[in-house]
């Protein structure tokens, strides 16, 4: 596949570095496959992401959450004896990294390991300050949202 040149929406643009960086990056990467996964979005706010890791302890994976990254790491030692009479080896043992880029606001709840599926729960929290508000025209009284209050708007309203 060719690449996509984006260096004239660069030009044109500010403030979305991070989106052609994560698009050029997503470009020129080529993805390994394993381990398999499934994201699932159950709520409005919230979703699972699923990997299919038989074969691997909780002790054997590693999960970090950085500020719009998951890392998830396994790394497991062969208990195996590969000096065994194999006629077929085809379970996978290798160790994996999978990424995933989170969006702003997103955070990771927790993480289960269970029948060989690694389920981590994650969900979207915006900030009451980030939130839309509604504006006044004309000096007309717009509602305000208990968050934007400045602390003499709260004590006269007590």
């Amino acid at each position: 596949m060719r690449g996509f040149d984006l260096s004239p929406y660069r030009r044109a643009t500010v403030g979305f570095d991070r989106l052609f960086d994560f698009l050029e990056s997503t470009n020129r990467a080529e993805q390994d496959n394993f381990p398999p996964f499934d994201i699932e979005k159950l709520g409005d706010e919230s979703y699972r992401i699923t990997l299919a890791v038989a074969g691997f302890k909780a002790a054997e994976i590693d999960i970090t959450a950085q500020q719009n990254m998951l890392a998830i790491v396994g790394r497991k030692a062969d208990s195996r004896n590969r000096d065994g009479n194999f006629l077929h080896v085809g379970i996978a043992t290798r160790a994996f990294e999978r990424r995933f880029e989170l969006a702003d606001f997103v955070r990771v709840i927790e993480a289960n390991l269970a029948d060989g599926l690694l389920s981590i729960d994650l969900v979207r929290e915006v900030p009451e300050a980030m939130k839309p508000r509604r504006i006044a025209i004309n000096g007309e009284v717009a509602p305000v949202s208990p968050a934007t209050q400045t602390r003499e708007e709260a004590k006269a309203a007590a």
